[in-house]
């Protein structure tokens, strides 16, 4: 096999693994695309193999840490490279771009050899830290196909997930933006916390989402704390009641929530506007979130992978297209994220008043 160029591993390569993140991609100014579009692909390799249930999750994990170790700077490992070709990629669908990535680490690793330093560090360390996240799941819960379920303890272990899996893109896409557009944003430390709660609005979301689907390989991330206060056990949320016997406390994790996506927001609204494409980048994630999370308090069935609360493509595109002119106008920005905010409240307050 050729070696993939660098062309083609931010480029075509990148757009495969990243689906709908490539558009946020894509509309990044030049300078940030290339450091935030490899530790992209580097963080979904480490996903890849994380998450490919045919290996054992110790093996998995040790895989995990020789790549975390390689990112890091550790001596080129063939063998380590061998093990993930023959191991993980072969376990990805043929001529798939999750096993093309895979296959691709070396001259991934390359292309961040050659990233200036600040940026080669920063992605290391954006890396490692996504990659403590999949270290967590491995060591927290279990196999797959265990046929048992092990939720988190409490919301502050919750919270600490978002950050190793989200919230710490979040600070890691705001110091691209200080190194690499001057005059973007204001103050850095300020910045740096609203990315923080920015990142963890949108895992937050794919948390609840997605819970019905985690369920079933065991991993339960709504806290056993809060089940308990509402009458539950992990193993309640797999009954086919479990949606509408779950709902109040689906609802407080919302809350929270939009907690979250308001600093996001504020976040999104402190860019200058005349870098539009960075504005643009913050906003779609913000307002598709929201969209997702009006679909979420929507549905009675919540809890049922089948009907899991996505957003259809066509939807996504309209919000992209609305948001075209709106972009530069903060007052137009705040009245559609207000009434984001107030049909996702008329549902919770409609559900708390029955």
């Amino acid at each position: 096999m050729r070696e993939p160029s660098r062309a083609f591993l931010l480029g075509p390569l990148l757009k495969g693994v990243s689906r709908s993140f490539y558009l946020t991609l894509r509309v990044l100014p030049e300078r940030m695309r290339d450091p935030v579009g490899l530790a992209y692909l580097l963080a979904r390799a480490a996903d890849t193999i994380a998450d490919t249930s045919l290996i054992p999750p110790q093996r998995r994990l040790a895989l995990l840490l020789s790549l975390r170790d390689q990112v890091n700077g550790a001596t080129a490992d063939t063998a380590l490279a061998d093990s993930i070709a023959t191991e993980v990629a072969g376990r990805q669908e043929q001529q798939s771009d999750e096993r093309i990535l895979l296959e691709s680490l070396g001259p991934a690793l390359a292309v961040l050899a050659q990233l200036e330093p600040d940026d080669r560090q920063a992605v290391r360390q954006i890396v490692s830290t996504l990659s403590e996240g999949m270290e967590f799941d491995l060591r927290t819960f279990p196999d797959e196909n265990a046929g048992r379920i092990v939720a988190l303890r409490e919301p502050e272990e919750l919270d600490r997930y978002t950050y190793l899996v989200a919230g710490c893109v979040g600070e890691f896409w705001t110091s691209m933006t200080a190194a690499h557009m001057p005059g973007a944003i204001g103050k850095p430390d300020a910045m740096l916390r609203r990315g923080v709660r920015f990142g963890k609005a949108l895992q937050m979301t794919n948390v609840l989402r997605d819970c019905g689907k985690d369920l079933r390989i065991g991993r339960c991330y709504l806290p056993a704390t809060m089940l308990h206060q509402h009458g539950l056990s992990p193993q309640d949320l797999l009954l086919a009641d479990a949606s509408p016997r779950a709902r109040a406390l689906m609802l407080e994790l919302v809350r929270k929530t939009l907690d979250h996506f308001c600093e996001a927001m504020t976040y999104t609204l402190a860019i200058h506007p005349r870098f539009i494409r960075l504005r643009l980048a913050c906003l779609w994630p913000v307002l598709i979130g929201m969209e997702t999370l009006l679909l979420l308090v929507r549905n009675d069935d919540w809890l049922d992978p089948a009907k899991a609360s996505r957003l259809q493509r066509g939807k996504v595109y309209r919000i992209i297209a609305y948001s075209l002119p709106m972009v530069l106008s903060n007052s137009l920005l705040r009245i559609w994220f207000a009434r984001q905010m107030r049909n996702i409240d008329a549902v919770i307050r409609g559900f708390n008043g029955r």
